[in-house]
């Protein structure tokens, strides 16, 4: 936010102006508003706040950090009446998740300021497994029966569909509420008024199991074309709603923690400008030292390959070519294991036919490889296209199989498989691409 917004506020609530204040609060929107209360100081954000109106204010709460969130309510606490208001306009799922991060007992306290509607609704959402696909939903959905008409259902959307997350896809349930199928609010519109919404029904649907894991949530919108998808239980009834915009929020926190754990960060760090300098250390420190000690074992292969590398100079031309291209196929191979782990399309039990598959794969991409950088070889050492060509089919299948291999071994040893990071890979494939490579010079020059 700018500098000189966030001064003309400031400079409205040291002279008391609240008239001018309101005005000028009403022409913004909230997602402005938000980034206004975050730049201004812990008490003027209150009083900017309190000026919002009441719809407005509950926009804007939904943009705030949480941090920012939980600052806000301790700021409204002698006033009861606006706490209970805020809460109870939020939306469930958002406020599920600003519940979720509130110390047991503060978030006792507010839930019991809720309605007692809303307060069912909160109890029943907080009480899925932390990180399920029931914390993440919306009781707040359109549902319709099979034998409604056409017109029947847009007159009931009409009356019910105002507080709805979404009106893109109209639910079909049965009178237990088990749900029969999703149409999308486009058929129902063109459809003929009469017509009874069973003629639109193909009865075929996806939904997402309240306590499954919120990565097969993310798994499954890839894969759909859907603004939402209903959320049912084991019986198949319909509970709620979780939209894309709620499974997009996840997915950017799980990629953002996959990320640093893959670039060999020990953990997720928020923002590196408020870390410091020491956690900054110690998270990057150790793998970074354990790496050194790896590649130690390069540097000693090297040395015992001594004599071959000074009866062929020309060797060490293309070392940098063939070892990286070993580290880049074992990124490549980790990197489609880890998202496979990490979404579901792959368990621990299917490392074996995996391997089978990624030795054919591997073997294919060696050859091919090796074809390129021996036409690079007749030039540059035609008397050892042989050994380069070798060299690189056998370092690019040990560097994938390696690549393939240590997410497993990791999952199995209950360690997240992205911890086996890119520069881990790199290291044993520089090590065994040493090897293997002035083992067949030697070989081949009889050394």
């Amino acid at each position: 936010m700018g500098e000189t917004t966030v001064t003309l506020f400031e400079d409205l609530i040291r002279q008391k102006n609240w008239r001018a204040l309101r005005a000028a609060i009403e022409d913004i929107d909230p997602i402005t508003s938000a980034g206004i209360i975050e730049d201004l100081s812990d008490e003027d954000d209150i009083i900017y706040f309190r000026l919002l109106p009441r719809e407005h204010a509950k926009d804007t709460f939904q943009y705030l950090s949480h941090d920012k969130q939980e600052q806000i309510i301790e700021g409204l606490a002698s006033n009861a009446n606006r706490v209970a208001g805020l809460l109870n306009d939020l939306n469930p799922d958002d406020r599920t998740a600003f519940f979720e991060e509130l110390p047991g007992n503060i978030a006792q306290r507010l839930i019991q300021m809720l309605s007692p509607e809303e307060k069912a609704i909160a109890t029943s959402l907080l009480g899925y497994p932390e990180h399920s696909i029931g914390r993440l939903m919306t009781p707040e959905f359109v549902a319709v029966k099979p034998d409604f008409t056409v017109q029947q259902a847009i007159d009931h959307i009409r009356q019910f569909g105002r507080d709805s997350e979404t009106l893109n896809v109209i639910y079909v349930v049965d009178d237990n509420w088990k749900l029969i199928d999703d149409i999308r609010m486009r058929e129902i519109i063109l459809a003929d008024p009469k017509q009874p919404i069973s003629d639109l029904m193909t009865e075929y649907f996806v939904a997402l199991n309240a306590f499954d894991d919120q990565e097969v949530a993310i798994g499954i919108f890839q894969e759909q074309d859907r603004t939402a998808l209903p959320v049912i239980d084991s019986r198949g009834i319909l509970l709620g709603i979780v939209t894309f915009d709620d499974v997009m929020d996840v997915a950017e926190e799980e990629s953002t923690e996959d990320f640093h754990k893959f670039g060999s960060v020990q953990a997720t760090v928020v923002s590196p400008l408020k870390a410091t300098i020491r956690d900054l250390y110690q998270k990057r420190i150790v793998w970074l030292i354990a790496l050194v000690f790896v590649n130690v074992f390069s540097g000693a292969a090297l040395a015992n390959f001594q004599d071959v590398i000074t009866s062929a100079v020309a060797l060490i031309f293309f070392l940098p070519l063939l070892i990286d291209s070993a580290g880049n196929a074992g990124s490549q191979s980790a990197t489609l294991m880890i998202r496979s782990l990490a979404i579901g399309d792959v368990e621990t039990k299917d490392w074996f036919r995996l391997l089978g598959k990624e030795f054919v794969v591997s073997l294919l991409l060696g050859i091919t490889m090796a074809l390129g950088v021996s036409l690079v070889a007749s030039f540059r050492a035609p008397e050892y296209i042989f050994v380069i060509a070798l060299t690189m089919v056998l370092a690019v299948m040990t560097g994938s199989l390696i690549g393939m291999l240590l997410p497993f071994i990791f999952t199995k040893l209950k360690i997240d498989p992205a911890t086996a990071s890119a520069p881990l890979i790199t290291s044993i494939a520089d090590i065994s691409g040493v090897i293997i490579y002035f083992s067949i010079a030697s070989w081949y020059m009889g050394l």
